[in-house]
């Protein structure tokens, strides 16, 4: 792999999702240089994973194939995929910047015709489906996929696997020599646009993740209803494939818990009342949603949304905090115990599923970058003032789509701001 070319003019973007796509947008079409690096195999992040964006209910093609167009006509625009940042040093300005860059094992002779996938026989767990399902270990990672490369697992490497994937190769792109590379750089000012990660549900014992098959994360049933999800669009519980018609969404699983996640991860709430409308498509009137919630935090433009799902005969909702979760060892059913604070009553109601809101907190904690970057009490970056790192989207704090993609706009100003002002002290 060529060595990027890059000054202390360049904007370098560490983060390959929707606000990193933006900042790296933003600044590119200012006639910036920019590398934009993604630890993953393909950008869109969690993005290309969601079935519908709230409120509109439209699929995230929407937004991302825009973007992924504006990327592939843009030259000031370097895309470096699985790769990621192991150091940053230096001041305002002048970063010396080393990436690891890991081996793909398929070159830029790919054409994704899949023959590769079609000759190997290895599966293992499909992180983009959260492990609900297998895939073949040379794989595309999903249908909007960019580069739109297929990739060969290293579990693969030194198997027949990896060599039967070579021979049905008709395009030379299977390179079973690549090896990890270490590339430095320099650059002015970087947009840190690392995003987010779910909560481990399992650390909330009382709910059973970890024991009960049929309590999943919000994350999981996004994917479940996708139609090129892991089920095919269909609502099934994983302990026995049987329809899914009455199902529980409990809200701030790990949010707003000391035990837990100190902060509001603030798109649960608009997340499950989406995720309702998914059921009552599913199975009109004969689907049953059930909200459990503290408060539900619908702010804006979502009030309107709020109101029309509060309006849905097939959705009810019970303020409390669900105490635990029990299961049926022979049915599977999953038992909810807690007290409705509305009329201060126990309930112990009965689902098919449930899925918990799982909380959101920073995917990067760490790594090591310059002082002049700090975190908040979450994890979450903060830019401190007078500095040239800044965070973007998700990595600064929890955000839903839209607002990430304004932070980025934000930070690609900010970060602009930066390199003019080098140029202008280098030019005097």
């Amino acid at each position: 792999m060529a060595t990027p070319i890059a000054t202390s003019q360049t904007i370098l973007v560490v983060g390959g999702g929707i606000s990193g796509m933006t900042a790296a947008l933003e600044a590119a079409e200012c006639g910036k240089q920019v590398i934009l690096v993604e630890k993953s195999p393909t950008l869109g992040g969690r993005t290309a994973l969601m079935y519908r964006y709230f409120p509109k209910l439209c699929h995230p093609i929407c937004g991302l194939e825009i973007n992924l167009r504006r990327l592939k006509g843009n030259r000031n625009v370097r895309v470096l995929t699985l790769a990621e940042v192991s150091k940053i040093s230096g001041t305002r300005g002048n970063y010396a910047v080393t990436l690891n860059v890991a081996p793909r094992y398929i070159n830029e002779n790919c054409t994704a015709c899949g023959e590769c996938a079609k000759a190997v026989t290895k599966e293992i767990p499909n992180p983009y489906n959260y492990g609900l399902n297998q895939m073949k270990v040379a794989y595309l990672p999903h249908k909007m996929a960019y580069p739109l490369r297929y990739v060969l697992d290293p579990s693969a490497i030194g198997t027949a696997d990896a060599d039967a994937a070579r021979a049905a190769c008709k395009y030379d792109a299977i390179d079973l020599n690549m090896q990890r590379e270490a590339v430095e750089l320099t650059v002015g000012a970087v947009i840190w646009a690392t995003g987010w990660k779910p909560y481990d549900a399992a650390k909330i014992q009382p709910y059973g993740y970890d024991r009960y098959p049929n309590v999943i994360t919000s994350l999981e049933f996004e994917r479940m209803a996708d139609l090129h999800g892991p089920t095919g669009g269909k609502l099934l519980r994983p302990s026995d494939g049987k329809e899914a018609k009455n199902i529980a969404f409990i809200q701030c699983a790990g949010s707003r818990d000391e035990n837990h996640l100190r902060h509001c991860s603030r798109i649960c709430c608009m997340a499950s009342l989406k995720q309702t409308q998914y059921v009552r498509e599913a199975y009109g009137a004969d689907g049953k949603s059930t909200i459990y919630y503290i408060d539900i935090r619908a702010i804006d433009r979502f009030e309107d949304f709020y109101l029309k799902v509060q309006n849905d005969p097939t959705v009810s909702f019970v303020k409390s905090k669900v105490a635990r979760i029990a299961q049926d060892g022979n049915s599977g059913d999953l038992t909810l115990h807690g007290v409705d604070t509305e009329g201060y009553h126990r309930y112990a109601n009965v689902h098919d599923l449930v899925v918990l809101a799982i909380g959101m907190e920073p995917a990067v904690k760490g790594v090591d970058i310059p002082a002049e970057i700090i975190a908040d009490s979450s994890g979450f970056l903060e830019s401190a003032p007078g500095g040239s790192i800044f965070g973007a989207g998700c990595a600064s704090g929890p955000l839903d789509v839209n607002r990430s993609v304004q932070h980025a706009t934000a930070a690609a100003l900010r970060a602009i701001q930066v390199v003019n002002k080098s140029a202008s002290t280098e030019a005097s």
